[in-house]
Order: C-alpha cells, then structure tokens, then sequence
C-alpha cells in the first residue's frame, strides 16, 4: 500500500506541484518578497523565517495532499475491492499515511539550499547556528507528521475532496493556534524535550486511530 500510493504521486503532477509550490512560496518570502522573513532585509544570518512561515504553509499543503485518500476509491468503488485483498485496514490507512508523510519529507529537503545559501553569505562564512536550524528542522518535521495525521482523519470524514480539504486546513490552524504552536516554538529553539517530542507523537497516533475507526464504521454500513 506504501509503494501503490507513493508510486500514485510520483506518477501525477501531484507531487511536484506541491513540493513546487511549497519551495516557490518560501523562496519568494525569503529572498524576493520584503517583509520580516526576507533575509536580506533583516540584515543577519538566520533562516527564521522559514521556520516561521512553513506551518502556516503546510496548513495548506497537508489536506491538500490527504483530501483524495479515502474519497477517490470510495467513489470508484474501489474502496470494497481493496477490503477484499488480504491487508487489513490498519495497514491501509498506515500506508497511505507514510506514503503522503513521505512526500512531505522529500519535500522538506531543498530547504537546506536556504541553510548554506545563508552560510556562505555570512560573516566571517559559516557564522550560522547548526544547532539551531536542525532543531527547527526536527520541529518541522514532526508537525509536518501530527498536520498529515490530522488531514487523514478529515479525510475519512466525506466523499467530498473538497470538503476534506477546507475541514483538514480549518483543523490544522485551529489546533495550531491552540495548543500545537507551543510544542513548535520549544523545539525550534533548539531544544529537545522529551514531553514535546510524546505530544506530537500522541496527537499523530490518536488522529490516525481515530481515522482507522471513523473509515470501519462508514464503510461497513
């Protein structure tokens, strides 16, 4: 299931539309686009702004990539022969998680061009905090994670990709704003903490239990 769907993006504009479309946005903010986050303005070797700007982003590109999981193959019917096959649903709807997770990672990796553009830049060159950047970037990371577990779930909730979108992007910023922010902010610092790393966790694996349940009884009726 892991490979069908990983195989699905890579062989339609999907993913190189919003891995495009991710890096276009942050490349604009950061270098084009004058404001807070461009780097040039600002003065200093630092590549907060892309830490800054890339949830809100990602509130976006998330259900965008989670909205069809369920609602194409329900639609189609394909949905019950896949129920037939001899892979149980758990195992469906961890693959299509770690298939749509994956793109997001892959697209996550240009963004270190930023990091030793930045470097080079700098004086004396190199004068950047490593430390600083990969623990944002773990941060990234694992929101990406907890934002993809939550639009799963949105998307089990319609046949309407268009529904599973808006309801994903409203959920993403909701629970940003309220209590995902914080956990983000913390380890963007640079600092690892256990509980935050347990809350991403929690949230993530409870978003995709609930979807595992939510997906067996509209599908069973």
């Amino acid at each position: 299931m892991y490979k069908k769907e990983l195989q699905y993006y890579f062989s339609t504009p999907i993913a190189y539309i919003v891995i495009g479309l991710y890096q276009l946005a942050i490349s604009l903010f950061l270098w084009v686009i004058p404001g807070q986050w461009n780097i040039i303005d600002s003065g200093y070797a630092q590549v907060d702004g892309l830490f800054q700007l890339s949830p809100w982003l990602m509130m976006l590109l998330c259900p965008a990539l989670t909205m069809r999981l369920f609602s194409e193959e329900r639609q189609s019917g394909i949905w019950d022969l896949l129920r037939t096959k001899p892979v149980s649903l758990p195992q469906i709807v961890l693959g299509k998680y770690f298939a749509a997770w994956t793109l997001v990672l892959i697209g996550l990796l240009p963004c270190f061009v930023h990091y030793f553009v930045v470097a080079y830049m700098a004086e004396p060159m190199g004068n950047l905090d490593s430390g600083a950047f990969l623990g944002s970037f773990i941060g990234l990371i694992m929101l990406s994670g907890t934002f993809m577990a939550i639009g799963l779930l949105c998307a089990t909730f319609s046949r309407s990709q268009i529904v599973c979108f808006i309801f994903g992007a409203l959920s993403c910023f909701v629970l940003y704003w309220t209590i995902l922010q914080d956990h983000y902010s913390s380890i963007s610092r640079g600092v690892l903490d256990l509980r935050d790393v347990l809350f991403f966790v929690s949230v993530a694996i409870l978003s995709i239990i609930a979807a595992i349940f939510t997906i067996d009884r509209l599908t069973s009726k």
